[in-house]
Parts: C-alpha cells; sequence; structure tokens
C-alpha cells in the first residue's frame, strides 16, 4: 500500500509543487494562491544513472486538518502510505505567516494523527531561501531550527531556481535507503 518512497508535506504555498516540478518530471499546478494542489500528484526523481524514487506532492495542510479541518484527514492518510516525509518550510512567507509556527503546526498535526506517520523519518527542506539577502541566509537557517528544536539532516533550496535541489536528492536516496535496510 505505499504509495511513494517520499511524501511531501507542509503548509499552502511552501513550494511542494515546485519542488517537485523542479526535480522530476512530474507537472503539478504551480500558482502563487493556496490550495492550488487538489490531489496528490507524483513524480520520479532520478539519482544518478539507474537508481530513482516515487515523491508524492500532497496539498497543504492546515491547523487541526487531523480533526478533519478541509480534506487534512485525506491527505494525511496519502502520507502514511509514503516510506519518508520532506517536511518543506516556507521561510519567508508571502502572507506574512511565521515559519517557525507554521513547522510546529503541521509536526503537530502529524502527531495527532497517527504516532506511526510523526515518527516516519523525515528531512527539512528550508525553501525560498533565495528570497533572504545572502549574508542574513546562515543566520535566518541557524536561528529558525534552533526554533523548532530540529536535530536531523535539514537542506536549504530554492526550488523554483533548483538551488540546492541535487544536494537534497541525495539526501533523500540516503534517508530511503537507510530505511529500506
Amino acid at each position: 500500500k505505499i504509495l511513494a518512497d517520499v511524501g511531501l508535506v507542509g503548509v499552502p504555498n511552501a513550494g511542494k509543487s515546485t519542488l517537485l516540478a523542479s526535480i522530476s518530471s512530474a507537472r503539478p499546478k504551480v500558482a502563487d494562491y493556496p490550495f492550488t494542489t487538489l490531489k496528490p500528484n507524483l513524480g520520479i526523481v532520478k539519482y544518478g544513472d539507474y537508481d530513482s524514487f516515487v515523491m508524492a506532492d500532497i496539498p497543504g495542510l492546515l491547523e487541526k486538518a487531523s480533526e478533519g479541518v478541509g480534506l487534512g484527514f485525506e491527505f494525511l492518510k496519502h502520507l502514511s502510505r509514503a516510506r519518508a516525509l520532506l517536511h518543506v518550510v516556507d521561510i519567508l512567507p508571502a502572507d506574512g505567516s511565521n515559519p517557525v509556527n507554521n513547522y510546529l503546526i503541521i509536526e503537530s498535526e502529524l502527531k495527532k494523527f497517527d504516532d506511526n506517520l510523526f515518527k516516519k523519518p523525515r528531512l527539512v527542506a528550508i525553501n525560498k531561501i533565495d528570497l533572504i539577502e545572502e549574508s542574513k541566509r546562515h543566520g535566518a537557517i541557524k536561528d529558525f531550527l534552533k526554533k523548532v528544536k530540529y536535530k536531523g539532516n535539514s537542506f536549504t533550496i530554492s526550488a523554483l531556481n533548483g538551488m540546492g535541489c541535487k544536494s537534497l536528492i541525495f539526501g533523500l536516496y540516503d534517508l530511503i535507503e537507510e530505511k529500506n535496510e
């Protein structure tokens, strides 16, 4: 019943669909308004010359998704069918929301829905890093990771221009391989 090797999770407009389009041959709808993605999209991400993995773009989650707000319950069920998760965080949300709060809301919803889903191996991709002045990026990333108390592997990316995406693919492949051992 596995849907994908990696399930993308995050709030609406975090850049999940843009990332899927950037690193796979999938062409999900991408727009600058919430809930552009209405159903899961799958893409095959190539790793090296012969390996690949399947990534699922799940529509953005909202607070209380685990209680059925929006179609959150359905979306969370799709995530349960992924081997691992990639939490995509918009570091500079256009709606003025706080990326720390956005991250914590999603993590809380995963835990409320199903402890096994919450315990799935995951990486964090801090997206839209190109929107922050280069001299301030390191501090912004360090501050974010400290505030959310994240200690795992994280990647700074710009899904739109591909910055950091190659390293992220290697990290995801390693995560999947660890999970399969």
